[in-house]
């Protein structure tokens, strides 16, 4: 009885073991993204004030606060926002600690590549979104539609501040589109052959996610997200006959 109880408690220590290194990234996580947002506090609002450039730089629309408590709570998010952009290093270093020691040699070579391209993604597709379609979307949904009746455009911090973190996240995420296909044709679900041919289905299925996810309704922001998607598109078609080469050659070799 105590020799089969032994064995439990030994094939259970590396879980427990598991689940320590995952508190001790998630400890690490939290201390560095409070640590982060501290450093944010003292320049959040010139941090806020160079986020609301697409709207600043129109001249025509004021912000305006509506609670008291607004200002403050524009502060706290501006300073958590500025809090993970500074400790998210950190966090992809935890988390690559914590997942690499259980990949196999051939997989770690893959997620060298993966994770950094991710990231470089995620950043062009944001700032893609805050330098070109956010002045754009602004202005659109600012003023179309406003000459029947005369108005003066007011906006609260709060609402562009969402608004402006929903916008900067979905185009983020959507220029996600390369890894995700190229991972498919590298496991063989797909093919570049196929991605080519299917050129006009792709092109519709592009605009109707882009009017699915867009964070606006009008046609102009669904345009200028759907562009780059194609773009993306044409990209991955050209890169994953690399990717199918290179799948054909260690196939080869098993």
């Amino acid at each position: 009885m105590r020799r089969r109880k032994r064995q439990l408690d030994e094939g259970n220590l590396p879980l427990m073991e598991h689940i320590k290194a995952l508190r001790k990234v998630l400890v690490i996580a939290a201390y560095s993204i409070a640590l982060g947002t501290i450093i944010g506090w003292f320049i959040s609002d010139q941090a806020f004030a160079y986020l609301a450039r697409p709207v600043t730089q129109l001249k025509t629309i004021n912000f305006i606060t509506t609670t008291p408590m607004e200002p403050m709570l524009v502060k706290l998010k501006v300073s958590l926002f500025i809090g993970v952009a500074l400790s998210l290093p950190i966090i992809m270093w935890q988390i690559w600690s914590f997942v690499l020691p259980a990949l196999k040699q051939n997989e770690r070579k893959y997620l060298y590549i993966i994770v950094p391209s991710s990231v470089l993604l995620f950043i062009g597709g944001a700032a893609l979104c805050f330098y070109l379609v956010l002045p754009v979307g602004i202005k659109f949904l600012m003023f179309a539609g406003g000459g029947g009746v005369q108005s003066t455009p007011f906006v609260t911090k709060t609402s562009y501040l969402s608004f402006l973190l929903t916008f900067l996240v979905t185009f983020g995420l959507v220029f996600q589109l390369p890894i995700v296909l190229l991972i498919l044709i590298r496991i063989g679900i797909l093919s570049p052959k196929t991605l080519a041919k299917k050129r006009r289905w792709a092109v519709l299925a592009i605009i109707i996610m882009a009017a699915v996810v867009s964070p606006t309704p009008d046609l102009p922001t669904q345009l200028l997200m759907a562009g780059p998607m194609y773009l993306l598109y044409e990209i991955s078609i050209w890169l994953g006959y690399l990717v199918a080469r290179r799948r054909e050659t260690d196939l080869a070799l098993k």
